[in-house]
């Protein structure tokens, strides 16, 4: 599970960062990432705590901007420890301090803190975000927080916290305690509550201190504050501790009032640090948004299931013209008459089967010298192509600009995946003249090819006839006594054409003869398994092998900055593990 989430966190971003997208949906695109950081953080505090059950507990005070966050931490621990400035975002690293326990106990941190470098506090690069500090607290003298690990943070409102803010979220991810620091001025920003929102599926214990108060106005702060509370989580509205506004501007220490209230509220978030429930806490957080972070994703998926289908509907309906206009069409069809052609080689007399076979190429020699010409010609525009070949050329090149009419139907509907259809195209303008190229050159080798089941039919035919003498002596006389003067012609010229006169009265009087006889019903048998056959071969060798799996390979050369390309097997893999019940989630 934490892999898949990397993964699906990194395609976020880096779709995120591409700039391909307008601006509402990078607003959701950069929510999915935060949700997606927390997610992933809070898998490692799920790992942590089976590796390191005994570690300290966290505690982590978050709020906007200038609230006093280190202020707080500062009287949390008794002392001057963090940082404190009255310049907005001073605070831009994870600062830990350790309360009660050697600093040496936290190496787990640099585990967790993946990606991220421990500096001392002292060495913090205010321009490098990816790095933390921990702080030795122990010689302090006796503070509220006992035997912990306190965590200053950056803001998360300010227009420089983007760069800074999964520090931020993996501190959150980490704590056992929240303490929301927010003022009278910032407890109603809008930020306070998407982030207290985004992480209530966590269900840490939480405190909140609301600072810089002035009296006439802390009871409306507070009764305002509960409102938002309850607008936005579900939980009883927390403990609160109220701070006046200071003068001098800062607080020395906590009020005598409420310290025994704050130290109350530390022991039971150490009793309840929600440890025993993490595993059931991370599902409930995976679950809440687990169908939105997967929208583009089965977008995706359908995007290449209705690209499938598209194909497939193209290329059925390119086969079925190709059946129409060629094997259906009395007049185009040529192959079975080659098959009889064939055969009428295969009827030569015993004797004078040489004799006939050295006049037809003496006398054939000037055409076949005209048409070898005309080959080299023609070569490279079709010019010695069979009525079959160009059949097959022209209904590929229309195939392909169905498909590219429907592509640019769907991106002018906006399906919502305008931008996968939109690469979809480029590509497809791009691979247009080589897939036509390869088709053409392809449907020349398949003709040529196809030339060994044309004499199988005729072998077939013929091996029928030897089982009929009556009729094989019948045909072997209309063979003799026809003019077949360019039967050689017509088989190695590719077709029917120029030569129609002079082979058909041939092919008409073996085919008529056949059909009339006992054969007839064989001889259609033969002819439709050839059709088959030739189909087959057709939509196999040229119309799937040289079209649809070429385009079906297109969406693997789609920009990665514009599709998440996760593998299906591996989303049902991670979603069986959500499935399973609590223990099964060890796994992630």
């Amino acid at each position: 599970m934490l892999e898949f989430i990397k993964i699906l966190k990194n395609r976020y971003q880096a779709i995120a960062q591409s700039q391909q997208v307008d601006l509402s949906q990078n607003t959701i695109t950069l929510e999915r990432v935060e949700q997606l950081i927390l997610a992933e953080a809070f898998i490692q505090k799920g790992q942590l705590i089976e590796t390191v059950p005994k570690h300290p507990l966290q505690i982590a005070v978050i709020g906007p901007t200038q609230v006093g966050k280190s202020t707080i931490v500062n009287l949390l621990l008794n002392s001057s420890a963090a940082g404190v400035s009255a310049l907005a975002g001073y605070t831009v690293h994870p600062q830990g301090f350790c309360v009660g326990i050697d600093q040496q106990h936290c190496d787990w941190v640099n585990h967790y803190f993946e990606g991220y470098q421990q500096v001392p506090q002292a060495k913090l690069d205010p321009d490098n975000y990816t790095s933390y500090s921990i702080t030795a607290s122990a010689n302090i003298e006796p503070s509220l927080a006992k035997h912990c690990l306190v965590w200053d943070t950056p803001d998360f409102d300010s227009i420089d916290a983007a760069g800074y803010r999964e520090g931020v979220l993996k501190t959150i991810a980490l704590a056992d305690m929240l303490i929301v620091v927010v003022s009278k001025e910032k407890y109603a920003d809008q930020a306070v509550w998407d982030i207290l929102s985004l992480i209530q599926p966590l269900d840490k214990p939480t405190m909140m201190v609301v600072n810089k108060l002035v009296p006439e106005s802390q009871d409306m702060v507070l009764n305002s504050l509960k409102g938002k509370w309850q607008q936005a989580r579900s939980e009883a509205f927390p403990t609160v501790i109220p701070l006046e506004y200071q003068a001098t501007g800062k607080l020395q220490s906590w009020p005598k009032p409420i310290v025994k209230q704050i130290s109350k509220e530390l022991e039971r978030a150490a009793k309840k640090s929600k440890r025993p429930q993490h595993l059931q806490n991370q599902r409930n957080y995976l679950n809440s948004h687990w169908q939105s972070w997967l929208e583009p994703v089965m977008a995706e998926y359908t995007a290449k299931a209705d690209w499938e289908k598209m194909l497939d509907a193209v290329i059925a309906e390119s086969l079925q013209q190709y059946k129409r206009d060629y094997l259906d069409h009395p007049r185009h069809y040529e192959t079975f008459n080659k098959a009889i052609l064939e055969l009428l080689t295969l009827l030569e007399i015993p004797g004078i089967a040489k004799l006939l076979a050295k006049s037809r190429r003496i006398l054939t020699w000037p055409i076949r010298k005209i048409f070898s010409i005309g080959q080299r010609i023609g070569k490279g525009d079709r010019g010695n192509s069979s009525q079959e070949v160009i059949l097959l050329n022209q209904k590929a090149d229309h195939l392909l600009i169905q498909i590219s009419e429907k592509v640019l139907d769907i991106i002018e509907r906006d399906t919502g995946n305008s931008r996968w259809w939109k690469e979809i195209n480029m590509l497809l303008r791009t691979e247009r003249t080589r897939i036509s190229t390869t088709f053409d050159k392809a449907a020349h080798d398949y003709y040529g090819e196809f030339q060994h089941e044309i004499e199988e039919t005729a072998q077939q035919l013929y091996q029928k006839l030897k089982e009929q003498p009556v009729i094989l002596n019948s045909l072997r006389a209309t063979r003799f006594t026809t003019d077949s003067v360019a039967l050689v012609l017509a088989i190695h010229t590719g077709g029917i054409g120029l030569h129609d006169l002079i082979i058909m009265p041939v092919v008409l009087s073996v085919t008529s003869l056949l059909t009339e006889s006992a054969l007839g019903s064989y001889m259609k048998r033969v002819e439709a398994e050839l059709k088959q056959k030739q189909l087959n071969t057709v939509k196999a060798k040229l119309f799937e092998a040289q079209i649809k799996t070429p385009l079906l390979n297109l969406p693997d050369a789609v920009s990665s900055a514009v599709q998440f390309n996760i593998p299906k097997h591996k989303l049902e893999e991670v979603e069986q593990q959500l499935k399973e019940k609590k223990h099964g989630l060890r796994l992630f």
